[in-house]
């Protein structure tokens, strides 16, 4: 269990952490000399139930509320300090309202100083708790008088936390890493060190992690749990991880990057969120309200931009949170709200979307998938609202890809959006060859962007192919048919064709004669075979590669194939002319235009003379 303590300077919690544990928190020598903590603090012991308790210890001051945000993100329990002799306090209500935004539900409040004050002054402190503590999460919490001086109600305090981390639930630690880092520093002999909260999942001996939002990839060399030596430690828990690698040093990792799995990484600068105003908020937050943002040990410059009305003192809505800096943050991480200059707590919420869309960000669709995301289990919800990115919802949560989820190339749809983009299908292609009863089919990409939902390229592939598969479509290269639509040649036409196929399949398949060529030498009017051929183009038979030159669809298919095996064999992919040109056994002046015809579909990449093949553009043939 990780214990966090909180509430106003000079209420005795650094002194409360020594009493609990033997351990003085305050490690920085301007800390023992004024007699504060300044930094974050950390001790460790077994209170007496087997386990090992780990308590943060934070500073109580106005000015250093940020790393008291530092330092709750991920704790199990709050330990709220109140002297008995001074009460609550300005800090004591904002450190109780900071554990409120940060959903925390756990807690012993610490009546300290009790030996200075009578019993008539315990009982208004009492009261006075009570009263705070009353519209919180953590309304009702025991409230136990102790002195760190004395020894009064140490005894009973550590009891009462034993029996809480006997009820702390395991975290889930199946799930990929993500470890909190509030921490660097370099250790002779050992090198670098980062310490922090385990978020979820295990962090091994070996482990290969990657450190965001920077994406510095590192190996763990060692663990350290709870403060001892280990060779795993799990969510939950605080650790010290030696890391080494190429990009590892201890000024490359600052407080608020995320250690992490790194299927994981994905960093964002940009977040849909569910934000809670304070009722002590002198104004309602409207658009591009300037605010710090802490979330875990992460601290942004942000800007707020509600997305309804503007947020009253007390109240709360969907917002999107641009931020000066990427974070590696996860839908559900909660955070908090303070003002420029860090004098007061705004409010505070729950991530809900990490890659919002920077426009069109309050349409009805975008409002219901930021409210289907705050249910705890949105996806069933999302998806009747759009389609969704298995992929990124995944990712973005920090949870394994689960593959039973029926999708098309990591896209799932729903049942009616399916049967949807169905009845489309047909519908369109039907009206399609109404209209044009003498072309092959519509194509794909202009299929792809009069359909909604419209879906990402290759999952909008995978749908046709599955319809396809179904006897639903035919699917002809770049185009698409019902099955029972075909366009003929008249007889005139084909018995050109019947001519012509042989030649363009052929020995001189890479190098086929021009129109002009066939027409004199089969002594046909040029106009006809050239009329014949536009039509072969049409029915998806030929290509032509250039002006009156075609080439059989076969063919373009096979010099696509020769084109990958250059690649495959060419430095970095990028290949020359002349290696195509050798293959094909070609001429040059050919073999350039069937280059510069790949290049006008988009399947080549020219920089000067080198290409490179574009693989969004391979399955244009099929």
């Amino acid at each position: 269990m990780i214990v966090g303590t909180a509430g106003h300077i000079d209420h005795g919690k650094t002194a409360l952490v020594k009493a609990l544990t033997g351990t003085d928190a305050d490690r920085l020598a301007e800390e023992k000399a004024r007699g504060i903590t300044i930094d974050l603090g950390f001790a460790y012991a077994d209170l007496g139930g087997g386990g090992v308790t780990g308590f943060v210890d934070v500073p109580g001051h106005e000015r250093l509320i940020h790393t008291m945000l530092a330092g709750a993100g991920g704790i199990d329990m709050a330990l709220l300090i109140v002297a008995a002799d001074d009460g609550i306090m300005p800090q004591t209500r904002e450190h109780l309202a900071i554990l409120d935004l940060l959903g925390l539900n756990r807690a012993i409040v610490a009546l300290t100083k009790c030996d200075l004050v009578d019993d008539d002054r315990l009982s208004q402190v009492r009261a006075q708790i009570g009263d705070a503590l009353a519209p919180t999460l953590l309304a009702g919490a025991p409230v136990m008088p102790v002195s760190a001086v004395t020894g009064a109600g140490i005894d009973a305090l550590r009891d009462a936390l034993i029996r809480a981390e006997a009820a702390t639930a395991a975290r889930a630690d199946a799930l990929p890493l993500r470890m909190s880092v509030d921490r660097s520093f370099t250790l002779s002999g050992a090198g670098t060190v980062v310490t922090g909260m385990v978020v979820q999942g295990r962090v091994s001996v070996g482990d290969q992690v990657v450190i965001g939002p920077e994406g510095i990839a590192a190996r763990v060399r060692g663990v350290h749990a709870q403060n001892r030596a280990a060779t795993t430690g799990v969510a939950g828990q605080r650790c010290a991880v030696n890391l080494a690698g190429e990009g590892i040093a201890k000024d490359a990792i600052h407080r608020g990057d995320m250690l992490m799995a790194p299927e994981l990484l994905a960093p964002t600068d940009r977040i849909d969120a569910w934000l809670s105003v304070l009722p002590s908020e002198p104004k309602p937050v409207g658009t591009w309200f300037p605010a710090r943002l802490h979330s875990h040990a992460a601290e942004r410059g942000a800007r707020i931009v509600p997305l309804g009305d503007p947020i009253r003192p007390g109240e709360g809505g969907p917002v999107q949170i641009v931020l000066d800096r990427p974070v590696a943050g996860a839908v559900g991480d909660r955070f908090v709200l303070r003002d420029v200059s860090a004098s007061r707590t705004i409010g505070g919420g729950r991530f809900l979307d990490l890659r919002p869309p920077a426009r069109r960000r309050r349409t009805p669709e975008r409002l219901a998938l930021i409210g289907a995301a705050r249910l705890p289990d949105p996806l069933p919800r999302m998806l009747d609202i759009a389609p969704v990115d298995l992929r990124v919802f995944f990712r973005d949560r920090g949870l394994p890809q689960d593959d039973r989820i029926p999708n098309f190339v990591g896209v799932a749809l729903s049942d009616a959006h399916l049967a949807g983009l169905q009845h489309q299908l047909t519908e369109q292609l039907a009206a399609f060859h109404k209209e044009n009863p003498d072309m092959p089919g519509l194509g794909r990409e202009r299929l792809r962007l009069s359909m909604q939902p419209r879906l990402p390229k290759d999952a909008h592939l995978a749908f046709l192919r599955s319809e396809a598969a179904e006897g639903r479509v035919v699917l002809d290269g770049a185009f698409l048919r019902l099955p029972g639509h075909s366009v003929r040649l008249s007889p005139e036409d084909e018995a050109i064709w019947q001519r012509v196929h042989p030649v363009l399949v052929g020995e001189q398949r890479f190098r086929p004669p021009r129109v002009r060529d066939f027409a004199t030498e089969f002594g046909v009017d040029e106009r006809d075979l050239r009329r014949a051929m536009r039509l072969t183009q049409k029915l998806g038979l030929t290509d032509q590669v250039a002006t009156d030159h075609f080439f059989a669809r076969e063919v373009t298919i096979e010099m696509l194939a020769i084109l990958r095996d250059v690649a495959d064999q060419a430095e970095g992919d990028w290949f020359a002319a002349p290696a195509f040109r050798d293959r094909l056994n070609n001429g040059r002046k050919v073999a350039i235009e069937i280059l510069d015809f790949f290049d006008r579909l988009g399947v080549t990449i020219r920089r000067g003379d080198m290409r490179k093949l574009n693989p969004h553009r391979l399955d244009l043939f099929g």
